[in-house]
């Protein structure tokens, strides 16, 4: 079974707090709540939260999906370098903005969700994770029209290892004959 990659988990989380804590903050600041301040640096967080999670970080193993427009903000976060890759920081980060946006209601939940995020960070840098950019491949070149593959397989797929596939060419056919060609043969 292979290991579980909690940095997925927490870019998630913390994206998903980012966007609880705006929309808390949204709620509060138009409502005139009490203490509204708050709900004014909740967004303002939650915006910092969404910019610095939005870009997915690459898996160890397999592939990573890039989010639509994630290679705009990829360049802003590779910037700060070890402040934004390692998960140590990201989780401190996340608990000491999480505090002040616990004192009003409506943004209690994003609250919440910013602490799960900072726990999962944690954990995720104790077991030596790292945030890495997702790097663009190099895109293969497509055929110009009018091109086609040199030598298209001949046999049907699943096709034998090529060293097997010389040995049967070489190779007599074996096996007995079928009495009924050869009687059909005779007539």
């Amino acid at each position: 079974m292979g290991r579980i990659e909690w940095a997925m988990w927490a870019n998630e989380q913390a994206l998903a707090s980012g966007l609880i804590l705006v929309t808390g903050g949204i709620v509060a600041v138009s409502g005139q709540f009490k203490n509204w301040q708050f709900a004014a640096y909740s967004i303002a967080a939650g915006v910092f939260i969404c910019l610095l999670e939005y870009p997915r970080g690459k898996r160890k193993k397999g592939s990573t999906i890039e989010r639509c427009g994630q290679k705009f903000f990829t360049p802003v976060v590779k910037v700060f370098g070890p402040l934004t890759r390692n998960y140590y920081v990201r989780a401190i980060l996340h608990a000491c903005l999480a505090i002040p946006t616990g004192f009003l209601l409506a943004t209690v939940l994003g609250t919440v969700c910013l602490a799960i995020a900072s726990v999962i960070y944690l954990l995720a840098a104790t077991r030596g994770e790292q945030w890495d950019p997702i790097e663009m491949r190099a895109r293969e070149r497509p055929l110009e029209p009018g091109v086609t593959i040199k030598h298209p397989p001949t046999n049907p797929p699943p096709r034998p290892p090529v060293e097997a596939r010389k040995k049967q060419v070489q190779e007599e056919p074996v096996g007995q004959v079928n009495p009924i060609e050869v009687i059909t043969e005779v007539e």
